[in-house]
C-alpha cells in the first residue's frame, strides 16, 4: 500500500513538472497553457490556499484540487507532447518553485481577512 502511494507521488511530482514544462512549449493550446500555469503555479508554491496544519481541510487541496487540475489539463494537451515533457520532467535534478502564485496565494489570504473584517465591522457596528 506504501509503495503505491509513494510512486503515485511521484508520477503526481513529475506530471507537476511535466506540465509546468508544456505551458511553456509553442504547440500546446493558449487555453491548455492557460491552465497548465495555474495548476503548475499553485502546485508549486510554497504556500497553499488551505495551510497544511488546519486539519483534513489542509491536505485536502494537496490530495483532490492538484491532481484533479492534472488530469484536466491532460486532457487539453496531446498525449504526444505530454510524453515529451514527462521525459524531460523525469530527468530534471530540480523543481521550479512559483514565487508569483505564493504572491497570489497571500494576496488571497490577505484580501479575504480584509473582507472578513469589513463585514464584521459591519454587522457589529448596526
Amino acid at each position: 500500500m506504501m509503495d503505491r502511494l509513494k510512486k503515485w507521488a511521484r508520477a503526481l511530482k513529475r506530471d507537476v513538472h511535466a506540465v509546468y514544462l508544456a505551458s511553456l512549449d509553442p504547440r500546446v493550446p493558449w487555453y491548455a497553457k492557460a491552465l497548465a500555469v495555474a495548476v503548475a503555479g499553485y502546485a508549486l508554491s510554497p504556500i497553499d490556499l488551505i495551510p497544511d496544519f488546519i486539519p483534513v481541510l489542509g491536505y485536502l487541496d494537496d490530495i483532490i484540487i492538484v491532481p484533479l487540475g492534472i488530469v484536466l489539463v491532460l486532457k487539453l494537451i496531446p498525449g504526444e507532447i505530454m510524453d515529451e515533457h514527462r521525459s524531460a520532467a523525469a530527468l530534471a535534478l530540480d523543481r521550479p518553485v512559483s514565487r508569483a502564485a505564493a504572491y497570489a496565494i497571500v494576496g488571497i489570504w490577505v484580501g479575504s481577512v480584509m473582507l472578513a473584517g469589513w463585514f464584521a465591522y459591519r454587522h457589529f457596528a448596526a
